[in-house]
């Protein structure tokens, strides 16, 4: 007997929870590329897609996952030998850095640790003791999948301006669009990437770059045809908005998304997830009163809304995950990134998710632990059940 057997539930932090109705979109025949309602669908995700990016700038599609929209963001912006100040908070910052490396770009990195937000002033003495200018580009991340951290995007606008430098900066909004309030134009971001499998709901796939006309105009002297986010903007014909044949029935099922998200209203989107995640933590809170079990980031002020990264220690993290999978149908995500992995797990509450939901990851977690009899403190679920009553 297993108590797994029945409709699991994928609580890791992207791929999210895919709602029926945008699974119902893509359950289709293949559609005629070459005109008609293809075209239109595409055209109408334009302008919601700058809404939810909460922009008036450009923004371009790429068939391809969030590295896709990292390298697209640094094609069409940086020449190999230029220098990029990277911002490490985790290992998607570094990740991205790593491939700029790649490209023959230097970089330069601050490395904030994997517990703790961007320091702002370091990097603001970095950029005034560039006084060659010689970066000519920030990469941050606004929330790090791997330690849930959450950046404070706006308060970086301000140390570039304040330090008068002209570096573009450039923020991986892949765990955060959709969950966690961004305002790209509002907080001065010049490029912004996404992708479409986290609160966009949508099955991975396709990723998305964002980009004001500061950052177009510094266009490296070569730009692949493939990477070259002009065609995908401005398009003479429909197939260059994706360079080839187009995504169809991720197409279809983002339409749905965005369709769900304008519904609800972007506002309120951000407070579910906001009173969710506080649901989270007040459940954690309780279980780290006594035993192995905290919340990586301190401060709620810097924990993303979107998913919550967990210190369970060596090898709880792992036992808990997998106890969790096989004997009760909930999945977690791993450790990523982090040493040792087995001693921490995530928490994804990004997209599609909703009270009981979230109640019921967590009655399982508490069900884990006892199994596993690792300690943990008392009235987690109470205290759970006391955020969502609160609303």
């Amino acid at each position: 007997m297993s108590l797994a057997n029945g409709r699991s539930y994928l609580a890791i932090p992207g791929p999210s929870v895919i709602p029926d109705a945008v699974l119902r979109a893509m359950h289709r025949a293949s559609p005629n590329i070459y005109e008609g309602e293809l075209h239109d669908l595409t055209d109408s995700l334009i302008p919601d897609l700058k809404a939810v990016a909460m922009t008036d700038q450009n923004v371009a599609i790429y068939i391809g996952n969030g590295h896709a929209a990292w390298e697209a963001a640094l094609a069409n912006t940086l020449t190999a030998g230029d220098t990029v100040l990277v911002l490490a908070t985790g290992r998607f910052c570094i990740g991205w850095g790593e491939m700029a490396a790649d490209m023959g770009i230097k970089v330069q990195t601050i490395d904030c640790g994997d517990a703790a937000p961007i320091d702002l002033e370091q990097v603001e003495g970095a950029l005034r003791a560039d006084t060659g200018r010689k970066i000519k580009a920030i990469l941050t991340v606004h929330v790090d999948t791997s330690t849930s951290v959450k950046n404070d995007i706006a308060g970086l606008r301000c140390v570039l301006d304040a330090a008068g430098h002209d570096a573009l900066l450039m923020a991986d909004c892949i765990a955060s669009l959709g969950c966690d309030q961004f305002e790209m134009d509002a907080w001065g971001v010049d490029v912004m990437v996404s992708a479409c499998q986290k609160g966009l709901m949508t099955p991975a796939g396709i990723s998305f770059v964002w980009y004001n006309a500061k950052a177009d105009a510094v266009r490296p002297a070569r730009v692949s045809r493939y990477w070259d986010w002009r065609a995908r903007t401005d398009p003479d014909q429909y197939f260059q908005y994706f360079n080839g044949t187009a995504p169809t029935h991720h197409l279809y099922g983002l339409r749905t998304a965005l369709d769900m998200i304008k519904a609800e209203g972007l506002d309120a989107v951000f407070a579910r997830h906001e009173t969710l995640a506080r649901t989270v933590w007040a459940a954690l809170d309780c279980w780290a009163t006594d035993g192995p079990i905290a919340l990586n980031i301190a401060d709620p002020a810097n924990r993303s809304h979107a998913v919550t990264s967990v210190v369970a220690g060596s090898p709880n993290g792992d036992a808990l995950r997998r106890w969790c999978e096989h004997e009760a149908g909930l999945t977690l995500g791993i450790g990523l990134g982090r040493s040792p992995a087995d001693a921490y797990f995530r928490i994804g509450h990004m997209g599609h998710v909703n009270a009981h939901m979230i109640m019921g990851v967590l009655g399982t977690m508490q069900a884990g632990l006892i199994a596993l009899d690792i300690q943990h403190g008392a009235g987690a679920l109470d205290a759970a059940a006391r955020v969502i009553a609160a609303g």
